[in-house]
């Protein structure tokens, strides 16, 4: 077993490390919550029946067990391993790998290249495996928690098997609690006291995450030890409380940032914008999530008040996919600054909610005669286009005419602030439509 420096799976076994990696499963029945893959039917044991492991892609929520299988499975049928991070490595990193496992070929030696979090890798680290994957210099597993039909590129996976882990439901999460309480490996405390409903609640709170789970447990009765303290569901709750990490995914403070950093780009304050964007990106937060908040906010808080606000946006998002981590980090950084420093207007959100508020409540009201197409003679004697005036036969490429049906006559949907580019625009709009009267407030 290849034991390299960049391999993150192999250390003495000791107290001092986290419960969760003392209590990786040792055998395939070990992994907890899923048997769709490790029962005797099941994808993964039959793969290992044969001896030989195909390249696969681990997709499923965190601690699901993706790690912990991959291992797992590369052990049982033989393999060494070469691991890396996409979070911390490059193509540096992937190359140096690929020249171990060349050797290990040269050597008779099979070889699993596995991946975590393959997703944060762009397009270019990717395609860097290809014709390693296909010519069988490799045999990699990937692991990611995004859907990898959009993260990982086509032509890798279709040299992949695509291996599903399912959310770990909470009864699976209290027989592994109780499995740790009571292995050598674990907590060994199996005459600890529970309160009923502590292991349950615990569950609940890892919400599928096994390994989350062992961490709870694993805080809770070091605490109670060291205080002496009952494990019952209320000082359960307590200290949980005080120990958790302000930041998860999908709970509460995931929002709470997300709400953060839109209220501080549309507040125009750069560095609380830039501050809440990097404690998203420290914290895990993958930068589409903020990529979505700043194209939402370039269309909903600043509209044509400054339109280049969208393509920097956009154009951001493209180059951070290009560049990969770390340099993309400065396009989320350039596009969060410009965001927050752009004039804004929400004019279009307000034209946008006037509008589709009308359709709404009027329905579908018939399209005015000279608005309407005529390609037939029929359809021009029944009065189709009689009467519209085509603009560019008029000066300055313009004539005042109705565009609404006839119900919404006179209706002004987009109000333009009187700020950046926006000022033009209501100029403008105010130079040839002398009928209309736009509001003089923003």
């Amino acid at each position: 077993m290849n034991q390299t420096k960049e391999n993150f799976f192999y250390f003495p076994q000791s107290n001092l490390q986290p419960l969760a990696f003392r209590m990786r499963p040792q055998k395939l029945e070990d992994v907890v919550g899923q048997p769709h893959l490790t029962e005797k039917n099941g994808v993964l044991c039959r793969i290992i029946q044969t001896g030989t492991l195909p390249s696969m892609i681990f997709w499923g929520p965190p601690g699901s067990g993706k790690t912990s299988t991959a291992l797992l499975i590369s052990e049982q049928c033989g393999y060494e391993i070469q691991s890396i991070s996409a979070v911390a490595s490059g193509v540096k990193d992937i190359k140096e790998s690929i020249r171990i496992a060349e050797k290990n070929l040269a050597d008779s030696k099979k070889t699993v290249f596995f991946i975590d979090e393959i997703h944060r890798f762009h397009k270019g680290q990717q395609s860097v495996l290809l014709p390693y994957v296909e010519s069988g210099v490799v045999v990699l597993i990937g692991s990611t928690t995004e859907n990898p039909s959009f993260e990982v590129i086509g032509p890798l996976l279709s040299r992949t098997q695509v291996i599903v882990f399912k959310k770990i439901s909470n009864p699976d999460l209290v027989i592994l609690l109780k499995k740790a309480i009571k292995s050598e490996r674990g907590l060994n405390v199996p005459d600890l006291k529970l309160e009923d409903g502590v292991l349950e609640g615990i569950a609940e709170m890892a919400d599928g995450d096994a390994r989350q789970a062992l961490n709870l447990i694993e805080i809770v009765v070091n605490i109670s030890q060291k205080q002496n303290l009952p494990i019952t569901v209320s000082i359960v709750a307590d200290i949980l409380q005080r120990q958790s990490f302000l930041y998860d995914k999908s709970g509460e403070e995931h929002y709470n940032m997300l709400s953060a950093f839109h209220k501080s780009l549309r507040g125009s304050d750069p560095d609380g914008a830039v501050y809440w964007m990097c404690r998203m990106l420290e914290a895990g937060e993958h930068p589409h999530s903020i990529f979505r908040r700043l194209i939402a906010c370039a269309s909903e808080d600043i509209g044509n008040a400054d339109p280049r606000a969208l393509q920097i946006t956009v154009a951001a998002q493209q180059a951070y996919d290009f560049l990969g981590e770390p340099e993309g980090r400065l396009s989320i950084a350039q596009a969060t600054l410009y965001v927050a420093s752009a004039p804004k207007s929400n004019a279009s959100y307000k034209a946008l909610h006037r509008a589709t508020a009308d359709v709404r409540d009027y329905g579908s009201l018939p399209v005015p005669f000279h608005l309407r197409n005529a390609p037939t003679k029929l359809m021009k004697s029944s009065g189709y286009g009689k009467e519209y005036k085509y603009a560019h036969d008029f000066p300055g490429a313009f004539v005042e005419q109705e565009f609404l049906p006839r119900e919404l006559t006179g209706k002004i949907y987009y109000q333009p602030s009187t700020r950046g580019y926006e000022k033009m625009i209501r100029s403008w709009l105010h130079q040839l439509w002398k009928s209309k009267k736009y509001s003089d407030q923003d």
